[in-house]
């Protein structure tokens, strides 16, 4: 009996002890990637700023329907609802293995910050800017992918190759649907605190059915007076400037980029919904560009997507994008862009996709570089022919590809 007593006893006080222990944070990290890998072919394939010797190409393309990556993500519980979260992603070549970004191995994503339902969330690091964050829902790339659908040359920065260094974000909590962020990224150039930099801002109003958002963003050259893009500017990747294609080929050695934009969609039931969007773009010129005038782009597009069973989603896009005349151009550029995409699920982390697009580009731009020569526009699909667009006035192209996320 008193080794019964002493033992309950042992119960009573150990219970006790674990009842007054310090609660220690709860924390979490995430081992997440995607491996996407297809064919495509291209009906003219040629270099960038080449307006002759374009050829049909059949090449395999990784990350199409969502770029290869693999990353860590995570937080810990700070109390009071606070968390402090982080997250790594680094991008990859699945059909070589290469890393997308040379001497960056997290150069997708690598940021660190704090959240709280009450008060929102603010992160610092290289992360996309608030423009892109809350109009993405309503991005283009979502049914018809960035590689084939994003607007032309990705001309508004709607897909997920614009990432700034540095940058400081802050976003809402959603309050009546209504979600407001801004950021700003630091170049660090001596003597400025514009050279270089990108800010950003952003409202959304997300309720039932119905979603819009409207964004504004400037990336500004760190090289004073426009020219060569610096290597810190905050949005560039090695010195080279990010969203150069042929419809913006003669305008690299701009000043500054400047992105406006409205998004929206709604959702008729679970098997259809549709979005669109219009934007503003500008490149403007410095003491040292190579143009004179402000380019202007403006672009509308709008995607259909369809759900009529659990394991396929198919969708159409169209977008049309018009350059206004400066520069010496009087006819100015234009660009039509139809896409078509079929994705089917094999399960939820496993599927199997097609995409077709066609673009029909009229009209004059600049050459290469700001060069004073007046050239006939030439097409390029989406941002994955960026590199390697049509030598004339149109391009279709095809793809098929299987998708794994892990």
């Amino acid at each position: 009996m008193k080794r019964s007593t002493s033992s309950a006893k042992a119960v009573v006080i150990g219970a006790a002890l674990v009842g007054c222990a310090p609660a220690f944070a709860q924390s979490s990290v995430t081992l997440y990637g995607i491996v996407d890998n297809g064919l495509a072919y291209q009906s003219s394939s040629t270099s960038l700023g080449s307006t002759s010797g374009g050829h049909s190409v059949v090449k395999m393309t990784p990350g199409v329907w969502a770029g290869s990556r693999f990353g860590l993500k995570g937080g810990e519980d700070l109390g009071g609802g606070t968390r402090a979260i982080f997250q790594l992603e680094s991008g990859l070549n699945s059909a070589t293995g290469a890393a997308q970004y040379t001497n960056a191995l997290f150069g997708r994503l690598a940021y660190v910050g704090v959240t709280n339902p009450a008060y929102g969330t603010f992160t610092a690091g290289r992360q996309y800017a608030s423009y892109y964050q809350l109009l993405s829902p309503y991005s283009p790339t979502t049914w018809i992918t960035g590689f084939y659908g994003a607007h032309p040359g990705d001309i508004d920065g709607l897909d997920t190759i614009y990432r700034a260094n540095n940058t400081l974000e802050y976003t809402s909590p959603k309050l009546y649907g209504l979600t407001v962020s801004g950021s700003y990224s630091l170049a660090g150039v001596a003597g400025s605190v514009s050279q270089g930099s990108t800010w950003t801002t952003a409202v959304q109003y997300a309720m039932g059915p119905i979603g819009l958002a409207v964004g504004f963003s400037r990336i500004n050259n760190s090289t004073s007076g426009g020219g060569a893009w610096g290597s810190d500017s905050t949005t560039s990747n090695g010195g080279s400037q990010i969203g150069v294609s042929a419809l913006t080929n003669g305008y690299q050695t701009a000043r500054a980029q400047q992105r406006f934009a409205v998004g929206g969609g709604y959702t008729f039931n679970s098997a259809w919904d549709v979005t669109a969007t219009y934007s503003n773009v500008q490149y403007i010129p410095g003491i040292n560009s190579k143009f004179t005038d402000t380019a202007i782009f403006n672009t509308g597009g709008v995607v259909l997507h369809w759900k009529p069973v659990t394991v396929w989603d198919l969708a159409a896009g169209y977008s049309y994008t018009r350059a206004t005349q400066a520069n010496g151009i009087k006819d100015s550029a234009t660009y039509q862009q139809f896409n078509l995409s079929q994705y089917y699920a094999l399960s939820k982390r496993t599927g199997l996709y097609a995409l077709e697009a066609y673009q029909r580009a009229n009209g004059k731009t600049l050459g290469t570089n700001g060069s004073s020569q007046i050239i006939e526009a030439t097409a390029t699909i989406g941002d994955g022919f960026n590199t390697t667009p049509s030598s004339t006035g149109s391009q279709f192209a095809f793809g098929l590809g299987v998708i794994h996320r892990f």
